[in-house]
C-alpha cells in the first residue's frame, strides 16, 4: 500500500516538498537548541513547561478525539463512519508521532527519554503517559494498516483483531486523562489542581479532534477523488456541537468554584488570563479571542441550518479548532505556572526558536497524516474502481 504515497500530481509534490523545508528548518534550529540549552526558549524558573508541552498537551486531544468515529462504528454498529473511521485512526497515528516528538524536543537531551525506561517507576504518572501513548500509537498502526489491507483484499478484517479495536476505545480516554493527571497530581499548582481537569480535556478533546477530522474530509473532497459522505460529516459536526458546548460549560463551573470560594490560589490564575493581574495581562487578548471563537463555533454548530451549510460548518470547525488550542494551550500551561505560588508573576512568551521548531513538527505531523490519507484514500478508490 505504501507505493499510493509516491504517487501524485505536481501539487502533492510541492505538498510535501514545503513540508520537508520546514521539517529541515525545524531540525537545523533543534540542532541549535542542542548544542545551547534551552535557554534559547521562553522558558525559566517560574515556567519549566511552555509552548512544546502546551502543544502536547493539545495533540493528545486530538489523537483522542480519534475515538468518536471508532466507538461508533465498531461498538455500535453505525456503518455510515465506515468510510472515515481509517482517516480518524490514521489521524491520531500522526498526532500521538507529533506528541512524542514534543517531548523530546521538550527534554533538552532527548537520551533522557531512556531514564522512564531504565528507571521504572509505576508511581509515576509521567511513566504511565509514556505507557498510554506508545501502546495508543501501537494499536492504532495495528488496527488501521491492517483494516486498510483487508479493505483492499475485500474480506473482513482478520478476528484477533476484534480484541484490539474494543481495547482501543478506554485506551484513548486512558491517553487524556493520564495527561491531565500529570497537571491535577501537582499540589502546588492551584489552577490545574481540580477532579475536573480530566473531564475537561476530554471534552476539548472530542471538540478538536472531530473538528480536525470534519476539515481534513473538506480538503480530501475536494482534492481527490473520494467522497467521505455528507452524513458522516453532520453526524462528526453533532458530536463537535455537544463535545464543545459540554467544554464550555466545565470552564463556566471552574469559575464560579474559584471566585464563589474566593480562594486566592485559583483566582488569581484566572484574574490574569481573563483581565491581568498587577499590571501583567500578556495574554488576556488570546483568551478572549479563545471564548469568543468557541462561542461563535457553538452558535453555529448548534443551529441545525447552519450547522448544515458546509461552508459555514467549515468556519465553525477552524474557529473552535483555535479556540481551543489556544485555551487548552497558551492558556492551561501559562495558567499554571503564572503567578507562581508565591504568587510573583513571570510572564512566559515562545521565542522564535521555540517557534520554529514547533512549525518543524507539526510539518512532520502532516507530513506523516498525508502519506497515510494518500494509502488510505488510494485503496478506497481503487476499490470502488
Amino acid at each position: 500500500m505504501l507505493e499510493f504515497a509516491f504517487k501524485g500530481s505536481k501539487k502533492y509534490y510541492g505538498w510535501m516538498t514545503g513540508l520537508l523545508v520546514l521539517i529541515g528548518i525545524g531540525f537545523l534550529v533543534y540542532l541549535k537548541q542542542l548544542d545551547v540549552g534551552l535557554g534559547i526558549t521562553g522558558m525559566s524558573r517560574d515556567v519549566s513547561w511552555g509552548f512544546y508541552i502546551a502543544n502536547f498537551t493539545f495533540l493528545v486531544g486530538v489523537a483522542a478525539g480519534g475515538v468518536m468515529v471508532v466507538l461508533p462504528y465498531y461498538l455500535h454498529d453505525y456503518k455510515a463512519f465506515g468510510r472515515i473511521t481509517i482517516l480518524g485512526e490514521f489521524l491520531a497515528i500522526a498526532s500521538v508521532v507529533m506528541c512524542v516528538t514534543f517531548i523530546l524536543v521538550d527534554l533538552g537531551q532527548p537520551m533522557r527519554v531512556f531514564n522512564v525506561f531504565i528507571y521504572m517507576s509505576p508511581n509515576s504518572v509521567l511513566f504511565w503517559d509514556t505507557v498510554v501513548l506508545q501502546g495508543y500509537l501501537l494499536l492504532n498502526l495495528i488496527i488501521g494498516w491492517n483494516v486498510l489491507e483487508a479493505e483492499r483484499n475485500g474480506v473482513h478484517y482478520q478476528p484477533w483483531l476484534k480484541p484490539l479495536i474494543y481495547l482501543s476505545i478506554p485506551w484513548a480516554v486512558s491517553i487524556h486523562t493520564v495527561t491531565a493527571y500529570l497537571y491535577c497530581g501537582l499540589p502546588g499548582r492551584g489552577f490545574w489542581m481540580t477532579a475536573i481537569l480530566a473531564p475537561r480535556f476530554l471534552a476539548s478533546a472530542f471538540a478538536a479532534g472531530p473538528a480536525l477530522l470534519i476539515l481534513l474530509c473538506m480538503i480530501v473532497r475536494k482534492t481527490t477523488h473520494f467522497d467521505p459522505g455528507k452524513e458522516q460529516i453532520q453526524s462528526l459536526a453533532k458530536i463537535v456541537a455537544y463535545a464543545i458546548c459540554v467544554n464550555v460549560f466545565f470552564l463556566l463551573c471552574e469559575v464560579f468554584v474559584a471566585f464563589y470560594s474566593k480562594i486566592p490560589e485559583h483566582t488569581d490564575h484566572l484574574k490574569y488570563l481573563y483581565a491581568g493581574l498587577h499590571g501583567h495581562n500578556l495574554l488576556v487578548p488570546w483568551m478572549w479571542a479563545s471564548l469568543i471563537l468557541m462561542a461563535i463555533g457553538i452558535v453555529l454548530l448548534v443551529n441545525p441550518v447552519t450547522r448544515k451549510n458546509e461552508s459555514v460548518l467549515t468556519v465553525a470547525c477552524i474557529v473552535i479548532f483555535i479556540g481551543t488550542y489556544i485555551d487548552k494551550g497558551l492558556g492551561m500551561i501559562s495558567g499554571g505556572f503564572v503567578p507562581n505560588p508565591l504568587h510573583h508573576i513571570n510572564e512566559y512568551w515562545p521565542t522564535l526558536p521555540e517557534a520554529m521548531i514547533t512549525l518543524g513538527i507539526w510539518a512532520l505531523g502532516f507530513l506523516i497524516l498525508t502519506v497515510l490519507f494518500k494509502m488510505a484514500i488510494g485503496v478506497k478508490e481503487e476499490v470502488r474502481a
